[in-house]
């Protein structure tokens, strides 16, 4: 590390945040795509007419080189639908915005929030009404990683 690095401090996997994991190319998993959509209502008899493959990379990553994913720990994010084990896909490329759910740095610790602001303050918002909002003010070291795009989550 020279002299000019001093200012650079390792990130901590901080409230929300269990792993962090990056995107890579690999081989491509093609996996049937049936024809027939599933009802969430009253059952109807399925359909064996396979429409195509789907690709799961090319269907969720829109940016591969932008792209990271985070395994969540922890309920700030429950009544987002973001729950503790859950893995967010983030995209850096992706413009954070008002209402947008993000992956941020706040003081050197990673924390996963949706954006609020008003005319002139910054939050980030917790999920949960259990959680306070965090107020970014100017003296705060305070970076947005990436958007979330998706959530995969656990079986129940």
């Amino acid at each position: 590390m020279n002299k000019n690095d001093n200012h650079i401090r390792p990130l901590k996997r901080g409230k929300g945040i269990a792993k962090i994991m990056s995107y890579e190319e690999g081989i491509e998993l093609e996996l049937p795509m049936y024809k027939s959509e599933i009802k969430a209502g009253f059952p109807s008899p399925a359909s064996d007419y396979i429409e195509s493959t789907l690709d799961l990379n090319k269907f969720l990553i829109k940016h591969p080189a932008a792209t990271f994913f985070v395994r969540v720990e922890g309920d700030s994010m429950i009544d987002a639908g973001i729950h503790s084990g859950d893995i967010l896909i983030v995209d850096r490329a992706v413009q954070a915005e008002k209402h947008k759910i993000v992956i941020a740095a706040v003081n050197g610790e990673l924390t996963v929030k949706r954006i609020q602001y008003d005319e002139d303050r910054l939050f980030l918002q917790s999920g949960n009404i259990n959680f306070s909002p965090i107020e970014i003010t100017p003296n705060m070291d305070f970076h947005i990683w990436g958007v979330v795009t998706y959530v995969i989550h656990k079986p129940v």
